[in-house]
């Protein structure tokens, strides 16, 4: 898959409202991420859904999961996020003479 698909892939699973309040939330929590029941709890979401959302991130790249004892976090991939930054600021102002 070439970073022009990549990139659109991270870009699409953003772009959904309930992703995109997940992917934030877990911005703020920092490389340490947040267990997935605190995520739950604090976004009120149910636990199916969390998952099937989790699941798309993952799959995008921008999220990983942990597993400590019993509890599950994720951990937001800044490394990703900021290849979709970089991907969207390389192009700025390529035509202005």
């Amino acid at each position: 898959m070439s970073l022009l698909d990549d990139t659109a892939k991270a870009l699409k699973e953003l772009g959904h409202p309930v992703r995109l309040s997940i992917f934030r939330r877990l911005v703020r929590s920092g490389y340490q991420g947040l267990a997935v029941g605190t995520l739950q709890e604090e976004l009120g979401i149910p636990g199916s859904t969390l998952s099937h959302h989790i699941a798309s991130l993952v799959s995008a790249g921008l999220l990983s999961q942990r597993r400590e004892g019993r509890i599950l976090y994720c951990v937001p991939e800044y490394d990703r996020l900021n290849e979709v930054i970089s991907f969207l600021r390389e192009e700025c102002c390529q035509d202005e003479g």
